[in-house]
Parts: structure tokens; C-alpha cells; sequence
């Protein structure tokens, strides 16, 4: 919907070919069964959302989004300790997925020019090597045809097949990676207690690496209509069940710290608990390719699929969407090479969120054929010094959120000032448990 939203500035005709019949509101559709797990829109993807959609950050607080400031809001355990909530330096918008995309769709499909075709699904690219003039898709009837266009931009997510429609082409494979934790999410819907429905923090629970067992999380995140939507997740030998009866015990026993079991003790569950095992980190190098057609972009989970748990996703799509519209505005959009100029460009944040995906996720057994590489040690173990160091200053702890949100880049975290933080550690002593608030507390109903 964003790539959509990102080229009627420059043609009278955007047609999205959509597999699913859309619902008219915020509902659940097979084709995105990853909506029943959390989501959080960091900053650097809601910068690009609202730029593309002006008022699109208030269309979502009217239906019942939340925007909380970072670290303000956040109850997070890392694996160096718990993180303080010091004062906002950035922010995350919550909502269930659904909500998320009915509110972006609407907005964007009340421009004219823009045509959906519903149940229908992309079959393959036509043209050359040189360039692409359309794609062959197939109806909800069976039927086949072809769409002539001047650019096609493949924004199907995981299941994307633009790696064989190009080699069908006669374009060489693209080098890809994967990396795969064997990362299950399970997640459940709750109502909050009622005291906790409204200004309740975000509570994350993370793993640790360095402990030898398998990496097990939890977050509960507030959403709209005072539901919480609590996602467990652990890599292979420490999964989560779809066992109702065993949600609450597992998050309880098997994280780091029991305080998201202690919350659920006083939440109402609402939903069975859904359960995915498609996690696995997987990236196509298409910006390496020595030859690029012209009028063909990919982006999102196509071009590279995240896992989920470090909450990245959105934002990068967001990101390439707003891409796509610069670098259509500064060259033209039949330019010839701007497609292979935005496949190049996309790579950057792309690779940011690809970097901090498998810093940690490569370390777990069998996540890759080969292990980490010394890179890979050598980063996470600087990596792990800056988030120490987080815990107890605050300026570091800005400048480590500057990266994960997606506002600055990486080399933020190489800065001469940052480097010595991290060896001299942080400034404050570690907290001994949750920051919690006496009312936070009570409104959870802990003790």
C-alpha cells in the first residue's frame, strides 16, 4: 500500500495485485497470518509513514493506537540487565495488525488512481534481461493475463518469487543468506485489568545469549480497545506450545524474570493462543547483481524477511517506500537505471535491520551452516558492551535507540565518544528488578 501510495505522484494508473479479498475494516485475512502475533512500528518507520500519509499518526490514535515514548514506556530486561526508562528520545506506535493496515489502507486506496485487483496472484515477470514491461498474473477463477506496466514493484513479502521471475529471464541467481534461529512465536490476546488499560508500559523480557540455553523472550504490548497482546517466543529446544492452559505458566517459568506470567494472572484471555514457525532471517543481495532490469523493484519482506521478534519489518518497508518516491522524484521515473538505483539505495536500510537481526540470532546452534563469523563475534561482542553500558547512561542509551528505532545508522555507535563510554561502562548501578511505578504496579495487579 505504501509503494502504491509512493508512485501516484508521478502516473495516473497504480494497480495492486492483491491475493486476499480485503476486508472493509480492521479484520483478519489469510493472507497475513502474522497479524495475530505483536507488532511495533518503531519511529524511523513512523517518520516514513506519516511523510508518505500526512495525518496518518492521528488517523491511527483515533482508532485506538497507542504512540508511547522511548524508553519512557518501556519495562525491557536485555540480556546485560534491566534497561531505566530515561526521558523520550524516540517513540513506537502501537496497534494490532490489523488496525495497522485497515488505517493505511483506507487512506490509500481513496485515491482514484489507484485500482486493486483482489484475489489474484503474480505469476512472473514479462520482458528481458534489459527490461520489464508487466507482469503475468492469475484470477480468483483460474484465469491468466498479463498487465502491461511501466514499473512493476514486487512487494509480496516471504513467499516472493522474484529470485526465479528473474532467473526466468535470464538473469543470474542472486546471492542470498540465510539465517534461521528456529525462532516459534506464540501470542494471545488478553483484556488488561482495568486500571491497566490506559498509560500502561510496553514489557519486554529478552534473552541472553551467553547463557548456553535457547533463547527464550516475551513482550506485552498495549493496544487498542485495552487489550494487551502478549507474544512468547523461543528458538529450537525452548519453543512455546498452543497450549492455552500452559501460556501463562511458560512465560512465567521459562523467561528470564516471571513478571509478564505475574501481569497475565490478572488479564482476561480473549483469544486461543496462535502459534508461527516461519522466523527464519532471509536476504536477497539483488543491489549486487551485475545486471539489473530496467522498470522492476522489490522491497519489504521480498527483498529481505526479518525475523520478527526484533520488531523491524514495518519500518524498513516504510523506509523503501519513501525511497521509492525520492529517488522517483529526483531522476524521473522512467529514467533509464533509477530502478537499479533504488534497489541499490533500499539495501541501506535494509542492511541496517539485516545486521541487527543475525547480530544475535546467528549465534544460536543451527542458525547457519558455519557459525558466526569473526565479524559477526567481533561486533556482538561490542555490541553487548554498548547495551552494559546502556543500562546505566543515558546518552549511550539514546544513541544504541537511535539504531534500533531506524533513525540513524550504525555508525552512530562508532563515534569516539560512544567508544569511550563503552569502556568506561555505565554510570549508574544495575537495577535490581522491573522500573516499575508504585501505580504501574498496583494497576497490574502485582505486589
Amino acid at each position: 500500500m505504501l509503494a502504491a501510495r509512493a508512485l501516484t505522484e508521478f502516473v495516473d494508473r497504480v494497480i495492486v495485485v492483491e491475493r486476499d479479498a480485503l476486508p472493509a475494516g480492521a479484520a483478519p485475512r489469510k493472507g497475513l497470518p502474522q497479524a495475530r502475533h505483536a507488532h511495533m512500528l518503531w519511529s524511523g518507520g513512523a517518520q516514513a509513514v506519516a511523510e508518505l500519509l500526512p495525518g496518518i499518526t492521528e488517523a491511527l490514535r483515533g482508532a485506538g493506537a497507542h504512540r508511547l515514548p522511548v524508553t519512557t514506556d518501556m519495562v525491557a530486561l536485555s540480556a546485560r540487565g534491566w534497561f531505566r526508562r530515561w526521558p523520550e528520545s524516540h517513540h513506537v506506535i502501537l496497534a494490532g495488525r490489523d488496525l495497522l493496515d485497515a488505517t493505511i489502507r483506507a487512506q490509500v486506496l481513496a485515491d482514484q488512481r489507484i485500482e486493486l485487483v483482489e484475489r489474484a496472484e503474480a505469476l512472473g515477470l514479462v520482458g528481458t534481461d534489459a527490461a520489464v514491461t508487466g507482469v503475468r498474473i492469475r484470477t480468483h477463477d483460474g484465469a491468466e493475463r498479463t498487465l502491461e506496466a511501466g514499473l512493476v514493484v514486487d512487494a509480496t513479502g516471504r513467499g516472493s518469487g522474484a529470485h526465479r521471475w528473474l532467473t526466468d529471464l535470464g538473469l543470474p541467481a542472486p546471492q542470498q543468506r540465510e539465517v534461521d534461529s528456529g525462532l516459534v512465536y506464540a501470542s494471545r490476546l488478553h483484556l488488561a485489568p482495568e486500571a491497566a488499560r490506559d498509560g500502561f508500559p510496553v514489557v519486554n523480557v529478552q534473552p541472553d545469549p551467553r547463557d548456553g540455553l535457547p533463547g527464550r523472550a516475551g513482550f506485552l504490548l498495549p493496544i487498542e480497545d485495552g487489550r494487551w497482546i502478549v507474544t512468547l517466543c523461543g528458538t529450537r529446544g525452548g519453543e512455546p506450545s498452543a497450549d492455552a492452559d500452559d501460556f501463562a505458566r511458560f512465560a512465567r517459568e521459562e523467561l528470564r524474570h516471571p513478571l509478564i506470567g505475574d501481569l497475565l494472572d490478572n488479564a482476561e484471555p480473549l483469544s486461543d493462543v496462535s502459534v508461527t514457525r516461519s522466523t527464519v532471517n532471509r536476504r536477497y543481495f539483488y543491489e549486487r547483481m551485475p545486471a539489473w532490469p530496467e522498470n522492476f523493484v522489490v522491497l519489504g519482506d521480498a527483498l529481505a524477511a526479518l525475523n520478527p521478534v526484533y520488531g523491524h519489518g514495518l519500518a524498513v518497508a516504510a523506509q523503501s517506500a519513501l525511497i521509492l518516491r525520492n529517488m522517483m522524484r529526483r531522476q524521473g521515473w522512467a529514467t533509464p537505471g533509477v530502478a537499479r538505483g533504488v534497489q541499490r539505495a533500499v539495501a541501506r536500510p535494509v542492511g541496517a535491520a539485516w545486521d541487527m537481526a543475525i547480530g544475535q540470532d546467528v549465534f544460536y546452534p543451527g542458525a547457519t551452516e558455519h557459525g558466526p563469523t569473526l565479524r559477526e563475534r567481533l561486533v556482538a561482542a561490542y555490541v553487548g558492551r554498548l547495551m552494559h553500558t546502556a543500562t546505566g547512561n543515558g546518552r549511550i542509551a539514546r544513541r544504541v535507540t537511535d539504531v534500533t528505532s531506524l533513525e540513524r545508522g550504525a555508525e552512530v555507535l562508532l563515534a569516539p565518544s560512544v567508544l569511550l563510554a563503552a569502556l568506561a561502562g555505565p554510570l549508574k548501578p544495575a537495577l535490581s528488578g522491573p522500573p516499575l511505578t508504585a501505580e504501574e504496579m498496583k494497576a497490574g495487579g502485582l505486589r
